[in-house]
């Protein structure tokens, strides 16, 4: 199967396989520090595929993952939103990039992403955190190239 003329099947395979990552039961700390995984793979997504409805399906994503985790509607689906337009808006600088600056938008991504997350919880919900999720971002920068290398392989 061409995966190049078949993206949203592929879009959907790896969005099974982040949810699947992301109910893995662990530890608070490991749970807190974990990669955002369904940004790191759905970013991947989006700088190695052209779509057009790229926010949109970032919207149902988002509002997939908030049922799953018992979120706030349209918290992880705000945050989503906001991290693909920044990377939609550097996909070309992504693409050229080396491995460490591709690193570094992840980075810049996922703390969009921890920022918009973080501000509706609290608003919401009180200052009630958990302060390893401040590691995410480090997490899902750290992990990058591993994600890129093996999707690469799957998308071959």
């Amino acid at each position: 199967m061409n995966v190049q003329r078949r993206p949203y099947i592929f879009l959907m395979k790896i969005t099974f396989f982040a949810l699947i990552l992301s109910v893995i039961p662990l530890n608070k700390l490991l749970l807190g520090a974990s990669a955002f995984w369904l940004l790191l793979l759905y970013i991947y997504w989006i700088v190695y595929f052209s779509t057009k409805l790229k926010f949109f399906i970032a919207l149902i994503l988002g509002t997939l993952v908030d049922i799953l985790h018992g979120d706030i509607l349209g918290q992880n689906a705000l945050a989503l939103i906001f991290s693909s337009l920044f990377i939609s808006n550097i996909k070309q600088s992504f693409f050229l990039s080396n491995l460490s600056t591709q690193q570094v938008y992840i980075f810049i991504s996922s703390s969009i992403y921890l920022v918009f997350f973080l501000l509706i919880f609290v608003l919401t919900q009180g200052f009630i955190i958990n302060y390893y999720l401040f590691l995410a971002p480090f997490t899902s920068a750290f992990i990058w190239p591993v994600v890129q290398f093996l999707l690469s392989k799957c998308k071959a």
